[in-house]
């Protein structure tokens, strides 16, 4: 039987605490063991029906789900959405859109009990994999981790923002990357770090089986995918919360 998620036990845990203490962000490299990470990456690749999450201003989000997306209905709701979205981002305001399946929406909603994401999350919920990020973040009132998959293809982003959603106990921000293993640097889809004047301070490039630890609120995004970029930007991302 295949192994869902299995955390690599060689880890340098003290050496990732140096560098989140040090600016409050850190990459682990080769986070799970090889076979589970490819096990993971295959599931978001091919067992994923695969929805649009568009977001624009303060407005509530649009989630659509696959199956509807492929659907007359949906796909008039998407070019609204989108077209909303693009016209926040050009006058410098917060717009979002990305390929996303919510799990924990699914889980509430029964999309599919008992299936991979479910365990995925499950195990996102474990004390080993909670210990881990308590270790390297210093965060120790960490509870539980919420999540979702996302799927950055061509045409995909994510504006500048903080995730400043203290009251809802959001501590830390995680994003699993299950990225293709040459994902080049033309093809965007980076996490980048900004300062108080927009200048980039630091990015981290889409990896195979890398976890990105970051404290929030602080102010990311995740640059545009062009359109001649290949579909492999995948990852499960959410937050780490203390409530």
């Amino acid at each position: 039987m295949k192994t869902l998620f299995e955390l690599n036990p060689a880890l340098d845990l003290p050496a990732y605490a140096a560098r989140f203490a040090a600016t409050g962000r850190v990459q682990l490299r080769d986070v799970l063991t090889p076979e589970s990470a490819s096990e993971l990456q295959m599931v978001l690749a091919r067992g994923t029906d695969w929805g649009i999450a568009i977001g624009a201003g303060t407005e509530k989000p649009t989630s659509i789900r696959g199956a509807h997306s492929r659907t007359p209905e949906g796909q008039q709701t998407l070019r609204h959405a989108m077209q909303n979205a693009e016209q926040h981002s050009a006058r410098g305001e917060y717009g979002f859109r990305f390929a996303h399946y919510p799990i924990l929406e699914s889980i509430r909603e029964g999309w599919d009990p008992g299936g991979a994401h479910e365990i995925l999350l499950e195990h996102l919920n474990t004390p080993d994999f909670l210990d881990l990020v308590r270790k390297v973040t210093g965060v120790e009132q960490l509870v539980k981790a919420d999540g979702q998959a996302t799927l950055f293809a061509p045409g995909h982003y994510l504006g500048r923002h903080t995730d400043s959603h203290v009251a809802e106990g959001w501590e830390v921000a995680y994003v699993l990357n299950l990225a293709r293993d040459d994902w080049h640097p033309d093809w965007g889809g980076y996490l980048l770090f900004l300062n108080d004047e927009g200048d980039v301070i630091e990015g981290f490039r889409p990896r195979f089986n890398a976890l990105n630890l970051f404290r929030v609120p602080q102010s990311h995004l995740v640059s545009y995918v062009p359109p001649f970029a290949p579909i492999g930007r995948m990852a499960v991302t959410g937050w780490l919360r203390s409530r």
